[in-house]
């Protein structure tokens, strides 16, 4: 899960396992394997980078977590 914001300051937590795209147009979208869409605050980079710490967290062996 990652945390994201709407572009109305809404904060949200987001299933990163259901991101099928993330585009700039110039809003950020986030396009879901249902087809639904999320325009967000974040760039596409951040996206990705919050993408790759949730996956190393879940990935991380249980005995090296916080």
């Amino acid at each position: 899960m990652i945390k994201v914001t709407t572009l109305d300051k809404r904060e949200m937590v987001l299933n990163a396992e259901l991101i099928e795209r993330i585009e700039s147009v110039p809003e950020t979208v986030i396009t879901l394997t249902s087809g639904k869409k999320i325009l967000v605050t974040q760039t596409a980079a951040e996206i990705v980078e919050l993408v790759i710490a949730y996956r190393r967290r879940i990935l991380q062996p249980v005995e090296l977590r916080d």
